[in-house]
């Protein structure tokens, strides 16, 4: 007997390496409620639940403010890039106009640029002209003008949208911002909310940006980057640093729990037309 057609190698490690993943992260979960003096043994399950250990990581001086920072760089972010990357999306997919194709081929050259390209000039120019060294707006103002990674995805998502919609909104005389505040956005929230996602967790958990302007001023730290100080003044306090590793986690697990239909949908349909 032949096996069957869908059974094939990619389909047997997909479970395999869920299950991994979900491994490591109790492997966390367990560590991170265990004693000072069992997070050191081979024990895998805590012999007593400390729970007290969480309390600690929050009453560590500067993790609120990590927490406060990470919020604001992310929620601010994410809404900045949503607001500005929609109209260029919008007219990438649906406007027709000179130059069209070698705006998109920019956007595309923009998604291939690496940030370690342009990091020196836009530290110069953030820090000695702007003087806005030390602080996390050098990493949020850009987002105002658009991210080309959302813009792509959206506009592809905006591609499956059939234009006999955008018509009849226009024969019902809206101009072009009505049609696409009233009949457009209703129709792509799935693209919006896969791209606010995507910016989201992108900033949430970045560490080279704050790294590179906000190291020299711990009131401007994120999580990401205070983690890392965490880590090395407790490095031999595993169940500490495994309980501050679950608080940073936790709220990107919840939203993406929350938003994965969305999500899901979103990514899907962007890869309809081309």
């Amino acid at each position: 007997m032949s096996p069957s057609p869908s059974a094939s190698p990619s389909s047997a490690s997909s479970p395999s390496l869920g299950v991994f993943s979900v491994l490591s992260f109790v492997f966390v979960v367990l560590t991170s409620l265990m004693s000072d003096q069992q997070a050191l043994t081979r024990d895998l399950t805590p012999s007593t639940w400390e729970w007290g250990n969480y309390e600690r990581v929050f009453n560590t001086p500067g993790f609120l403010t990590w927490w406060r920072n990470t919020l604001l760089y992310a929620g601010l972010g994410t809404v900045l890039t949503v607001v500005s990357s929609i109209p260029v999306a919008y007219a990438l997919a649906k406007f027709r106009f000179r130059g069209r194709k070698l705006s998109l081929m920019l956007v595309i050259s923009m998604m291939m640029l690496p940030p370690q390209v342009v990091i020196i000039p836009m530290y110069l120019f953030w820090a000695k002209q702007m003087d806005l060294s030390g602080t996390l707006w050098p990493l949020i103002i850009p987002m105002a003008f658009g991210d080309a990674f959302s813009i792509f995805l959206l506009r592809q998502f905006l591609l499956t949208i059939p234009n006999e919609y955008l018509d009849a909104a226009k024969v019902d005389g809206c101009g072009e911002f009505r049609t696409l505040m009233k009949v457009v956005l209703p129709m792509a929230r799935p693209g919006i909310a896969a791209i606010a996602l995507f910016q989201f967790f992108a900033a949430w958990n970045d560490y080279f940006g704050p790294q590179i302007y906000a190291s020299e001023n711990p009131a401007a730290w994120t999580l990401s980057y205070g983690l890392e100080s965490f880590k090395g003044a407790h490095h031999t306090d595993w169940n500490l640093t495994m309980a501050a590793t679950v608080l940073v986690m936790a709220p990107v697990i919840a939203v993406f729990f929350f938003a994965q239909k969305a999500f899901v949908e979103g990514v899907t349909l962007t890869g309809v037309k081309g």
